[in-house]
């Protein structure tokens, strides 16, 4: 590609104003770095600061008055997220919640819908997982005495190969059946880009008797997603990657429809996630509220939300398919440039080529000196990201990179390879 033909795509495309409502680093000489990192941690919005001085500027004037009064009340904050968090999740928005942050949400999770049982008892996670994510069921297992090496089922890629297979997915599940009690796995999977098809995945751990939560912290605001119709039971995620709410934003949760009234599924309660027309009584009894809302501990950190509410703006602006064909575009574009500017036996590209397989995430080996490459690439002023032992992820994201960014970042790392 030339810088004709990365312009003339940057001249036709509708979304290309919305690069000017982010915020972008500089490289080392003062220009503008090439950010392929939103996989990681999303650009700050320019709209976010606003956001967050109102909020102060509320606590300054009016402090705790502030809960009930001006344009935002706090008291209800929450609830200014559920319709554009829905729109995202392809779900109702009594379907999702914005709190506290992923892992605290995957544990509140899992105590409602792990529930072991001596004969099912078992929970079935990718390798690798997250870490996090690892870390999490790991110790929910240990906390109900169960031991994580006999109970936690690993499914890895087949050897040879690094993507996960929906058929593999699908015999494990089929194989632990009667003993599985929860199926836990990415929307996309966060060291390889792969987006996983999660319907038919539902619906064999449905069909096994098991229940599915997805960890959606690499597909929210990068893929499409249908939770309700994919009938997932739940889902988390976190706000500061592709939904550029800053570092240690709020995250979300996902809790399906046909669970909203279900009191008698167990729950770590707290007192926000009390029935609001008598939360204020006080009552000693805990009376959920019906939907995701009812898993809420306490009243949302409103400066740490507030920066979501720019971002989801631009989101809801740019329209989530308008962003996913730019997405898909990008990607195809920055995967025909390296494959043209490197030697094939110099780049890998872990991330499959199915567009209905990947957001807008490219994961690469560099053989040999990888993460020289890496580093040379940091220096030439593309933000990029190193995960060890030997891979590299690049994302260009349709919200604010262009194709000339796409065009520039492939030609500097085919610099760094050759040098």
């Amino acid at each position: 590609m030339t810088a004709g033909d990365a312009a003339a795509l940057d001249a036709r495309d509708p979304l290309a104003p919305f690069a000017a409502e982010f915020h972008h680093p500089l490289d080392a000489a003062g220009g503008r770095a090439i950010y392929l990192c939103g996989h990681s941690l999303g650009l700050q919005p320019r709209a976010a600061a606003a956001c967050v001085e109102r909020e102060l500027a509320v606590w300054r004037d009016r402090a705790v008055l502030g809960h009930h009064e001006g344009a935002r009340p706090w008291i209800r904050y929450h609830e200014r997220f559920a319709t554009a968090l829905g729109e995202l999740c392809g779900a109702m928005p009594t379907e999702v919640v914005a709190m506290n942050s992923l892992t605290v949400n995957l544990h509140l999770m899992l105590v409602s819908f792990f529930q072991p049982t001596p004969a099912r008892n078992r929970i079935l996670i990718e390798r690798p997982a997250f870490p996090s994510d690892r870390y999490a069921v790991a110790s929910q297992l240990a906390f109900h005495g169960l031991d994580p090496d006999a109970h936690l089922i690993e499914v890895a890629p087949r050897a040879g190969e690094d993507c996960l297979r929906t058929e593999d997915l699908l015999a494990a599940i089929e194989r632990n059946g009667e003993q599985l009690a929860l199926v836990l796995l990415p929307g996309v999977q966060y060291l390889t880009g792969q987006c996983l098809d999660v319907a038919p995945i539902a619906a064999a751990a449905h069909a096994s008797g098991a229940r599915i939560g997805l960890d959606l912290a690499h597909a929210i605001g990068n893929t499409p997603l249908r939770l309700h119709d994919w009938d997932v039971d739940f889902a988390v995620w976190c706000s500061y990657k592709y939904l550029n709410g800053g570092p240690g934003a709020i995250g979300g949760c996902f809790v399906h429809e046909r669970h909203a009234r279900r009191i008698d599924l167990p729950r770590f309660a707290g007192w926000w996630g009390h029935d609001p027309a008598t939360r204020f009584a006080m009552p000693a009894d805990f009376a959920p509220i019906a939907g995701a809302q009812g898993w809420q501990l306490s009243n949302p950190p409103v400066l740490a939300a507030a920066p979501l509410l720019a971002s989801l703006d631009l989101f809801q602006r740019a329209g989530v398919g308008r962003l996913r064909a730019k997405s898909l575009e990008l990607t195809a574009t920055l995967r025909r440039s390296l494959e043209e500017l490197l030697p094939r036996e110099r780049l890998e590209i872990l991330t499959p080529r199915d567009p209905a397989a990947h957001g807008c995430q490219l994961s690469l080996r560099l053989r040999p000196g990888g993460r020289r490459a890496f580093e040379r690439l940091t220096a030439a002023g593309v933000i990029a990201d190193w995960r060890e032992p030997d891979v590299l992820r690049l994302a260009p994201t349709p919200a604010y990179n262009s194709f000339s960014d796409v065009r520039r970042a492939a030609i500097a790392l085919a610099d760094a390879v050759r040098s």
